[in-house]
């Protein structure tokens, strides 16, 4: 039985780490400034959990009439894909399954995937808002784990975030910590990569391949 990895998309697939305090809500105050960057947080939060659509959120920071022609000049102008990932998943494809598992809205999850074609890498894909959890809830790793069926320790999951990379350890799976651009000083996970060209050698490593 081949191992699963498991990607997070925000910090690792796509280059910036946190968007929505380093795109969202400086887009959003764009057109809105009177608007805080918590209650812009606080309205990706509810949409990303799936309590609301994605048209809810811009109705929500009073930017309704605008959609959906914002949220389309959003996802295509704020995000950049990291250039090695497709020849890299493709590489890894042949010996792993490659799942993902992101906190997102749904639709713009889904508006992403379709656009860069990334579908075709995944086959389990666990989005927040369409299951109404998001990491570091230990709820969406063991609910990751059953659709994959395999046992923790013959899955690796890849992320940025210290606290997402935590719940994963204690749920049994093995962790890489993407670090593109760190200096250091937030380190978790049993190993660390900077870069997609480092991680076919370090997942073999972990697998004793």
């Amino acid at each position: 039985m081949r191992e699963w990895l498991v990607f997070d998309v925000m910090g690792v697939i796509f280059t910036v780490g946190d968007d929505t305090n380093e795109l969202l809500v400086p887009y959003v105050q764009k057109f809105a400034p009177s608007l805080t960057s918590d209650e812009i947080n606080q309205a990706y939060l509810e949409a990303s959990l799936g309590k609301v659509a994605s048209c809810g959120f811009w109705k929500t920071l009073g930017l309704g009439e605008r959609y959906p022609q914002i949220e389309q000049d959003y996802l295509e102008s704020q995000l950049t894909l990291d250039a090695d990932f497709p020849a890299v998943a493709q590489k890894l494809q042949k010996d792993y399954h490659l799942a993902l598992l992101s906190n997102d809205v749904s639709e713009w999850s889904a508006y992403l995937r379709k656009k860069y074609d990334l579908n075709q890498y995944f086959e389990e894909i666990v989005i927040s808002g369409d299951v109404g959890l998001r990491k570091p809830d230990r709820a969406i790793y063991e609910l990751l784990l059953r659709r994959l069926q395999c046992r923790p320790e013959n899955s690796v999951f890849i992320d940025d975030r210290q606290k997402n990379l935590i719940p994963a350890m204690r749920a049994g799976m093995r962790t890489i910590q993407f670090k593109r651009g760190c200096d250091g000083s937030e380190m978790c996970g049993s190993f660390e990569v900077k870069s997609f060209k480092q991680l076919p050698g370090l997942v073999a490593h972990l697998f004793g391949f």
